[in-house]
Order: C-alpha cells, then sequence, then structure tokens
C-alpha cells in the first residue's frame, strides 16, 4: 500500500509539473505571435489602420458581423448561436442582423450540415458552427459525401461553394475525451473542401472572412484554448488573408519546424529555448492545411536540411504523417537527420492525464536537439 501511495504521489507531482509547463508555453499568446504576422495584415490596409486589442473570439465575432453586414446573402446558424453561442462568438449578432439571418438549430450535427448545403448550393454564404469540433462526426457523411463532391460530382454545374463550417478544436485544460479532439486529418483526406486553422486573433479574423467568401466549402477549425487567452491588435477594417499560403513566423538555419493552431504558441517558446542553446529555428504556420503551401515548406527544409511538425492530434495517421512524407519525397537528398514528429499519442484524448498527452514546449526541444545531433 506505502508503495502504491509512493507512486501516486509521485504521478500527482509530474502532472503538476507538465501542467506548469504547458500553462507557461501557452502564456506567450497574449501577444502578438510576430511582427510579421502584423505587416502581413498591414500590408492589405495601410499603416494607418485602426487597430484594436481582442482575443480571439472578439476577432470571430468581428469577422461574422462584416461577413453579414457586407453581404445579405450570408447566414449564420448553430446550436445556441442566437444567444451568442457557448464561446461567445456569436454575441450581438441575432439583435444586429435579425433572427432570420442568425439563428438556433436542433442538436443534429448533420442535419445542420445538411441544411448548409442546400443554402449554399442556392447561392448564399452559409456559415454553420458546429458547437465542438468532437461532435462533427455525425455530420461525416454529409461533409465528405455532399459538400465534397457536390461541384464534381455536377461537371461544376451546381456547386455548394458558399459553405463554411465553424468548429472548436483541440485542448482547453479540462475537456477530457468528448471536448478535447482535433479531427484535422479525417478532412484532410477529402478531395473538394479546404481546411483552415489559425493561430491568434488578426489571423482569425483575416483567414475567417476569406474562407467564408472562397468559393469552395471550406471547414474552420477554432482553436478553442486560444478564444480568451490569445489577445493581440487586430485591424477593425475588413480584410483577408491567403488561403494555401504558409507564414514563416519566424526564420533559421538549423531546423524547420512546423505547426498550426494553438500549437505553434508552444512550438515558438521551444524555438526560443533552443535559440539560447545556439540552434537556429526556423517556424512555419500553415494555416492551410488543404490545399497546403508545400513550396514554402520545402524551401525551409532544402534550406536548414531537417524538420519537425507538431500537432494535438494522436501521431498515426496525423496530418504530420503526410507533411513527412511529401518532404522526404522532394527533399530525400537534403534531409541530415529523420523527420520528427511530436504528436499526442495513440489513445483518447484523456482527463486526468492530460498534461502527459500534450505535445509540450519540452518534448519539443528534446526533439530539436535530437534532430540538430543526429
Amino acid at each position: 500500500m506505502r508503495s502504491i501511495s509512493r507512486a501516486l504521489s509521485s504521478l500527482q507531482r509530474c502532472a503538476r509539473d507538465c501542467s506548469r509547463e504547458q500553462q507557461e508555453s501557452l502564456s506567450c499568446v497574449v501577444r502578438p505571435f510576430s511582427s510579421h504576422a502584423m505587416t502581413e495584415t498591414k500590408s492589405s490596409q495601410g499603416d494607418d489602420v485602426p487597430k484594436k486589442s481582442m482575443n480571439l473570439f472578439s476577432a470571430v465575432n468581428q469577422a461574422l458581423n462584416i461577413a453579414l453586414e457586407t453581404d445579405p446573402r450570408s447566414y449564420v446558424f448553430g446550436e445556441d448561436v442566437g444567444f451568442g453561442g457557448v464561446f461567445r462568438c456569436t454575441t450581438n449578432l441575432a439583435e444586429t442582423f435579425g433572427k432570420h439571418r442568425i439563428f438556433n438549430t436542433p442538436l443534429c450535427e448533420q442535419g445542420i450540415v445538411g441544411f448548409a448545403i442546400g443554402l449554399a448550393a442556392m447561392d448564399n454564404r452559409a456559415i454553420a458552427e458546429i458547437q465542438f469540433a468532437d461532435y462533427i462526426y455525425p455530420a461525416f457523411d454529409q461533409i465528405v459525401n455532399e459538400a465534397a463532391k457536390f461541384r464534381y460530382r455536377s461537371g461544376n454545374q451546381f456547386n455548394c461553394g458558399g459553405l463554411t463550417i465553424r468548429a472548436p478544436y483541440g485542448a482547453v485544460g479540462h475537456g477530457g475525451h468528448y471536448h478535447s479532439q482535433s479531427p484535422e486529418a479525417f478532412f484532410c483526406h477529402v478531395p473538394g473542401i479546404k481546411v483552415v486553422i489559425p493561430r491568434s486573433p488578426s489571423q482569425a479574423k483575416g483567414l475567417l472572412l476569406a474562407s467564408i467568401r472562397d468559393p469552395n466549402p471550406v471547414v474552420f477549425f477554432e482553436p478553442k484554448w486560444l478564444y480568451r487567452l490569445s489577445v493581440e491588435e487586430v485591424p477593425e477594417g475588413d480584410y483577408m488573408l491567403p488561403l494555401s499560403k504558409a507564414e514563416v513566423m519566424r526564420e533559421g538555419t538549423d531546423i524547420t519546424l512546423v505547426g498550426w493552431g494553438a500549437q505553434l504558441a508552444v512550438m515558438e517558446q521551444a524555438c526560443i529555448d533552443a535559440g539560447k542553446e545556439g540552434i537556429s529555428c526556423e517556424l512555419i504556420d500553415l494555416r492551410t492545411l488543404i490545399p497546403w503551401d508545400r513550396e514554402t515548406v520545402v524551401e525551409s527544409v532544402n534550406k536548414t536540411g531537417r524538420l519537425l511538425v507538431s500537432h494535438e492530434a494522436p501521431v498515426t495517421g496525423g496530418f504530420g504523417a503526410e507533411i513527412s512524407a511529401s518532404i522526404v519525397e522532394r527533399c530525400f537528398l537534403r534531409l541530415e537527420a529523420p523527420v520528427a514528429r511530436v504528436c499526442g499519442y495513440d489513445t483518447p484524448f484523456p482527463l486526468v492525464f492530460e498534461p502527459f498527452y500534450m505535445p509540450t514546449k519540452n518534448k519539443i526541444l528534446d526533439a530539436i536537439k535530437a534532430a540538430v545531433n543526429y
């Protein structure tokens, strides 16, 4: 019994330490990720564009406001969106634009997306919200067999390109099995849809507006951990950021790191710590997973000779595997170490063991050193 008690005490101490590291890694998001991100936004609007400090859910709300205001064919609907949604992303939209354009739906994800496809097929902008990405699976058939194939099967006579599906994804610290999953890889296997994941408020606003106005169906995953935690100066006007264009957040010469969404904050901290040990890291935010920007990643890996990919989803079959395979095909003779993946484990997303499951800063830093010293 004493040995069991000691083991439990050790586990608890380790969990506290891992949780502390996790919080420290994510604390960096309470500021702009990099000046490069804001420069990209400035260039589209001019240096004198007014900006406002806001968190990620407020940036999403502002993007939805602009989409609804600039296009009367736009509609927002989903579970509880009529009174602001569980994360407050749709706050005041119904009061501003009317309940005929912002409305609640039954708790039926297949029905939500099926309705959205029909609405988009009639030349409208259908912005559907799935309350948690974990519950997008009942709508899988509608997304994969209807939305993704609508244009192709009609020989481009018909399409549902005005469809955007928003869904909060990823860890949140206490979500457990059914409120923490990262299902992006499922949809990256489907030709006919785009998959977009922002890392910060300014990115979320620009990428969401671009997704809504893109002539193709888009699945837009929002990192729920950052809804309130990530705060930065966001241009108040109407702007879009390019889809399928990765961003080099941090330039380096020794190793390339690729990620998306909330994981970029953790990876950036690992890059900073690696820099203290003389390792120069290049950090790339993929932003759009399908179709993804191979050229930017290939150019970077040809320069550094090493690649590390990190995501919260389980390692087996994760989108990191596709990136790894593509880079090996294109950069084989330039690689100086095996491609590294620092990802979630091949288990259901845990509750009490979440700190052990997450791809933390120290795990990434260890992988960086292993690659450089290979």
